[in-house]
């Protein structure tokens, strides 16, 4: 007897989504990030989920992939979406698997049978609670809470409930001992942000990040630019200072001292008030940030961005 059987659909364990990354020294690691950091890996190792909220560009994202290296299992990323239902996580039956089999027992007997299957393919919530990987859900709250539901019974019973039954398994699977899941999310006042249940919430451990002292700003410029500590350390008084001014106290964010910090290092130019890139970087950066006030029908925005310059570079002087 001879069996032959072919897919229309790629492995249904979707290994191509898990990345293997290592802790990275490059990574910031100041007493502020290292309080932080200890406290989630201790809620983590005690299998509790953890939730970094807080406003965009205040790294939460990156703190999350730092953590889940450090947990030293494979990792899964997974970006919330408006669109998604729940086989967006948990996975679907997509395409067909035909098997041929051809009875030749009695030589002059030829008996052919055919059969098709569907075929389920697993998403990343799935792969991750298989295999024990860390799950990073960013953005979760992008998701309707419709989509998320399915979390409940992972995160309580340690169980995934599929939305079909999937070969043996009786559409159940056993939540590995190793998962562990990183959540984060924006201010439900944010466009595109949903609501989460209060169901999903209670199972979790929330941390508010905001933005990070001064000392651990000018560390992670410097790092990401390469400018020194001295010059960071102005970009980050002159991001602080129209901050503090700015009426939600959200932005300019760390990532416009980074995106200035960048540029004046790739021009090779200086963070002096007679450097013309530094000015220009300064203006056109840090004004897409704050409130478009205007006077006259003229942006009022560039003008104070100059003076905050002025006035941090020379009282550093």
């Amino acid at each position: 007897m001879a069996k032959t059987s072919t897919a229309s659909v790629p492995g249904a364990q979707r290994m191509q989504d898990v990345l293997n990354l290592e802790a990275s020294d490059s990574f910031i690691q100041t007493p502020q990030v290292k309080s932080i950091a200890q406290r989630a890996l201790t809620y983590l190792h005690a299998r509790y989920p953890i939730h970094f909220a807080g406003p965009p560009g205040v790294g939460k994202t990156t703190l999350a992939f730092h953590i889940a290296t450090m947990l030293g299992t494979p990792i899964v990323l997974l970006h919330g979406d408006d669109e998604f239902g729940t086989s967006d996580l948990v996975g679907r039956d997509n395409g067909v698997r035909k098997e041929r089999v051809i009875d030749n027992y009695i030589h002059s007997v030829t008996k052919v049978q055919e059969e098709t299957r569907s075929v389920f393919v697993s998403n990343r919530l799935t792969v991750a609670c298989e295999h024990g990987y860390t799950l990073i859900y960013d953005e979760f709250n992008r998701s309707p809470a419709a989509a998320n539901n399915v979390l409940l019974s992972v995160l309580s019973e340690g169980i995934l409930n599929l939305p079909k039954q999937r070969g043996q398994s009786g559409g159940y699977v056993g939540v590995h001992p190793n998962f562990r899941i990183i959540f984060t999310s924006n201010p439900e006042e944010y466009a595109g942000v949903h609501k989460a249940q209060d169901a999903l919430m209670d199972r979790i451990i929330t941390l508010h990040l905001d933005h990070y002292d001064r000392d651990t700003e000018i560390h992670i410029v410097a790092a990401k630019s390469s400018l020194d500590a001295g010059a960071a350390a102005l970009i980050v008084d002159i991001v602080r200072a129209l901050r503090s001014e700015h009426s939600s106290a959200a932005r300019p964010t760390i990532r416009a001292a980074i995106a200035i910090g960048r540029i004046v290092s790739s021009a090779q130019a200086k963070v002096r008030l007679q450097d013309e890139v530094f000015r220009w970087a300064c203006r056109d950066i840090l004004s897409r940030d704050l409130a478009r006030i205007t006077r006259s029908g003229a942006s009022v925005i560039p003008k104070r961005i100059d003076e905050v310059v002025v006035d941090v570079l020379s009282r550093h002087k």
